[in-house]
């Protein structure tokens, strides 16, 4: 199973969402039609612009709670104190992408930014 995770700025869009996934999934030569899922917190998930993307990219959006993205925070390659402060976990993008990816989880690298958003690809068995 191939996982985008994203974390987000407030106000994000589709095309902002689009466009980290592809920056991320280039930097690994992954072509879009092997990515399963794109995760995120909860409550960014809620965002309109996180169904929209995933439908764009024909893959699964799926929503992780912040126990779940604490659990594997020991595992992200780059930890932001701005999240930490906001939402009490190490990463929302990294994070999520190993939770989605599952049993044998590992990251591809680490994230990829924009100004908006943030990308890691994880790999794994799934849940």
């Amino acid at each position: 199973m191939i996982v985008a995770g994203i974390g987000c700025r407030r106000q994000v869009t589709a095309d902002d969402l689009e466009k980290v996934v592809h920056m991320a999934l280039g930097a690994f030569e992954l072509p879009t039609e092997r990515l399963d899922a794109v995760a995120t917190e909860s409550e960014k998930a809620a965002d309109p612009a996180f169904a929209e993307v995933a439908r764009r990219l024909s893959a699964v959006l799926v929503a992780c709670t912040i126990d779940e993205l604490d659990q594997v925070g020991g595992q992200v390659l780059t930890p932001s104190k701005r999240v930490l402060d906001a939402k009490g976990v190490p990463s929302i993008a990294e994070a999520a992408a190993l939770v989605v990816a599952g049993r044998n989880a590992r990251l591809l690298g680490k994230r990829v930014a924009t100004a908006r958003a943030t990308c890691a690809i994880a790999v794994g068995d799934g849940r």
